[in-house]
């Protein structure tokens, strides 16, 4: 069989100039070529293609690459052998020189304890594996094409019945819209109440600036609520037209306080959303992550049709699958789908159905529930270690999640902030995530995620923690 156009071999691309005359496509190919090898696009050792498929790539005669070759031959930068075809020279390239990154103060952190992330080395990757040969065998072929823009069903199915069975939401698939993770699902939501008419989102006084500032691009200001030993105090939600009519909550387990909103204070930010026709934002972040205490159920549960519920992956599986999901209201779902395809970011596919097969097949479950003990073995050596090394400093919002609030003496944190640093542990304290409108009194701690060290890092990211604490 002749060879043909889509068997000519490897592509090359090579800006030739376009000249019309024969010396000057010649000159044009070999100053390209040249120009390819000198600048390291073309590696030492490169096949380039043969004389007669580059010609046909190029629509040039094969007499002219041929002859390009053997300049470039003659000069040292190819090499021809038979049966070898015609390579790249074995020779150094300089390549261009790149600016140096600064480097950090004190170098790179040796231990991570700063909070948000899971231990990524836990990951359990054979067991995802295993669930993403089964998806991709019974996916059907439509499942690769662009899709519903609320996500793979198969995942919503699967999430609809999960979030019921261990969070308490009431949903079903069609009120489930998948996103890339809590921060896109924020940005589509900021975007819908901002065409709604809201000027303004109500915040918890401590959370992460990235959600608030999320908040400020999409139009919306941001207002805090005060915060005291029962959690968030919702009687600061407002009334009347100058009112907030959205507020942005973590009643689970509060960012990064560590307290669950109590049930009064639920009940009230309820109430408060029916009778002011308000939105609830709840973001669950780690609810099945608790130890000492009984699972606190979503506030979603309490009234579906008033708060939207947004969970994801990246903490109980890893970040960097960058899978989420939001529970819509009915009255908010189209248009926030039709957001989020006017926006044109979606969540692969394949993610999507691995997760969908993870979960029902019970590895979701099983994953959890290892980490849970794995993470409980961690909060109980880090109040340990602090009671016989550190007893100036009291670990507090403990009873859940993958992070505690140690509390420090008054005037210390910044102090031991910096310590941390020299000592290369990366640490932050509280007043990182104090909104600046915030009217809580000011309270110095450290907020110390013990779920990010890989397992063989704990201990000496405990042991250089004593070393810093007061």
């Amino acid at each position: 069989m002749g060879e043909t156009w889509a068997t000519l071999g490897v592509d090359l691309h090579l800006e030739t100039g376009g000249e019309a005359s024969r010396s000057g496509v010649r000159k044009g190919l070999t100053d390209a070529l040249r120009e390819a090898v000198r600048g390291g696009r073309l590696a030492p050792g490169t096949r380039l293609p043969s004389s007669r498929s580059l010609a046909a790539d190029l629509g040039i005669a094969r007499n002219t690459v041929a002859d390009a070759y053997a300049d470039l031959v003659a000069e040292g930068w190819l090499t021809a052998r038979q049966g070898s075809g015609t390579r790249v020279a074995e020779r150094v390239i300089t390549p261009p020189a790149r600016p140096t990154p600064p480097r950090r103060k004190g170098g790179a952190p040796t231990y991570d304890l700063t909070p948000g992330t899971p231990d990524l080395s836990a990951f359990p990757r054979t067991e995802w594996l295993k669930a993403a040969r089964r998806a991709m065998t019974a996916a059907p072929n439509e499942a690769l094409g662009y899709g519903d823009p609320r996500g793979r069903f198969e995942l919503r199915e699967a999430l609809a019945l999960y979030l019921a069975r261990a969070r308490g939401v009431r949903t079903d698939p069609d009120r489930i819209v998948i996103t890339a993770g809590f921060v896109h699902g924020l940005s589509i939501l900021g975007r819908v109440l901002r065409t709604r008419g809201l000027r303004q989102v109500t915040v918890e006084s401590y959370g992460l600036d990235v959600h608030w500032n999320l908040l400020h691009r999409a139009g919306l200001r941001t207002a805090a609520l005060d915060f005291d030993e029962l959690g968030t105090c919702t009687a600061g939600l407002g009334s009347g037209a100058g009112a907030s009519k959205a507020v942005l909550l973590t009643p689970a387990h509060q960012f990064p306080m560590g307290v669950p909103l109590s049930p009064d204070r639920r009940a009230a930010a309820v109430d408060w959303a029916r009778r002011e026709g308000g939105l609830i934002l709840e973001d669950d972040y780690d609810g099945e992550f608790r130890y000492d205490r009984q699972p606190v159920g979503a506030l979603q549960g309490l009234d579906p049709e008033h708060v939207v519920y947004l969970g994801t992956a990246s903490k109980s599986l890893a970040p960097g699958l960058r899978l989420g999901w939001m529970v819509l209201p009915s009255a908010l779902r189209d248009e926030v789908v039709g957001e989020k395809d006017a926006a044109g970011l979606s969540c692969g596919v394949l993610d999507q159905l691995t997760l969908a097969e993870f979960i029902t097949s019970g590895a979701y479950d099983r994953h959890v529930r290892a980490a849970r003990l794995r993470y409980r073995h961690r909060r109980d050596q880090l109040v340990a270690a602090l009671a016989e090394r550190a007893p100036e400093t009291r670990a507090t919002g403990i009873a859940a999640g993958l992070h505690a609030v140690v509390e420090l003496p008054q005037g210390t944190e910044q102090s031991v902030v910096q310590a941390a640093n020299w000592e290369r542990l990366a640490v932050q304290g509280l007043s990182r995530f104090r909104h600046p409108l915030a009217g809580a009194r000011r309270r110095d701690a450290l907020v110390v995620g013990y779920g990010t060290p890989a397992e063989h890092a704990w201990a000496g990211a405990l042991e250089a923690l004593c070393r810093v604490l007061p």
